[in-house]
């Protein structure tokens, strides 16, 4: 009985259960398209597993997504809504961009700087809406969507710089020096036949690895749950709840920061101007709301995303509109949104039949 209270308790069924309506959402609408489901998702799975190449490339895809599902993931664990993981990124990419063209290092410590460089500015453009809101009340939501729009501005301002801009024209930076490109040696890449392959997941895991230990293994970890789950009860305790705080969108932003370095140094080499939002950060709260806010759920659920994104782009072979994979992932993320209230009657319900058999 234990053991069934366990499975119908666990995130992972109801994880499960939303994906799979999800799948089913799309084959219902692809039906009613005229094209078959079958065929769609036999392709959209051919499209990632089919050759080592596709496998490659969905791994590339992944990667800033796992990081910056880790950026929302471990602020939902600290008790803040991390909406503005998309301005971070931004900032963390333009960062790494410009120590990218303008330093000249050897590679190690040219990859280093790029990467301190963009998690420095995606703390930083997350402890500034910290500082809003602990020392003006400025609500962090309404702060974090206007430092987004910020960034999507300041990028396109400092692309536009002549010291920074592409020469010969093309709406873009010069692509960053070689000594500070993550990419994967060339054996790798002559095996997987993936010119993009790169450093990223390696660099992704061990990301998400550290802020698993910070969480669960360190007194910071346990100051930062206390303030997430009642912040009275922790200032009760004698937890700076301000400080707190501020560790935990510092920490948030640092590592979307580094997602838009891993996709700058990695797969791009470059930052082209914006004419929309790209949408990582916000396709990271995807990953950390399917991650269950864990850090090693974000690498799986990073992983089926990247898959996803990758592998959609093969369903116009069929004529099937990539915009299935956006529907699917939007139908997860709403099952998995009211998800507790299916647990709370599941759970229910078990316990009425164990009080009815005991009686």
């Amino acid at each position: 009985m234990n053991k069934k209270k366990g499975i119908l308790n666990s995130n992972a069924l109801y994880t499960f259960i939303a994906i799979s309506v999800g799948f089913l959402v799309g084959a219902i609408l692809l039906m009613l398209a005229g094209i078959s489901p079958a065929e769609a998702y036999g392709k959209l799975i051919t499209g990632v597993f089919g050759k080592p190449k596709f496998v490659t490339w969905s791994i590339v895809y992944a990667a800033p997504l796992i990081l910056t599902g880790l950026s929302v993931a471990f602020s939902f664990r600290t008790g803040v809504f991390n909406i503005g993981a998309e301005g971070q990124f931004v900032v963390g990419s333009l960062a790494a961009c410009v120590v990218g063209i303008l330093v000249k290092a050897p590679a190690p410590i040219h990859i280093l700087l790029c990467i301190v460089a963009a998690m420095a500015a995606g703390a930083l453009w997350g402890a500034i809406v910290g500082l809003l809101k602990v020392m003006r009340g400025v609500n962090e939501v309404l702060s974090y969507i206007m430092f987004n729009w910020i960034a999507f501005y300041l990028s396109n301002y400092v692309v536009n710089l002549a010291i920074i801009h592409r020469e010969g024209g093309g709406e873009a930076t010069k692509d960053v020096a070689d000594t500070a490109r993550i990419m994967a040696p060339k054996a790798i890449v002559e095996l997987t036949s993936c010119t993009a392959a790169n450093w990223g997941i390696v660099m992704a895991i061990a990301a998400a690895v550290v802020i698993w230990f910070i969480i669960s293994k360190t007194t910071l970890g346990y100051q930062l749950r206390s303030v997430g789950f009642s912040r009275t009860a922790a200032e009760y305790a004698g937890i700076n709840t301000n400080r707190m705080f501020l560790t935990a969108m510092a920490i948030s932003g640092a590592m979307a920061g580094l997602g838009g370095a891993v996709q700058t140094l990695g797969m791009s080499g470059r930052i082209s101007q914006f004419s929309s939002q790209e949408q990582f950060g916000f396709q990271g709260i995807t990953v950390a709301l399917i991650g269950s806010s864990n850090p090693i759920g974000c690498i799986f659920a990073g992983l089926f995303y990247g898959a996803m994104k990758y592998g959609g782009t093969k369903l116009s072979l069929v004529n099937a509109p990539s915009e299935v994979v956006d529907i699917i992932m939007g139908t997860i993320i709403i099952f998995i949104a009211v998800s507790h209230v299916f647990k709370m009657l599941v759970l229910e319900k078990a316990g009425k039949k164990k009080g009815g058999a005991q009686a």
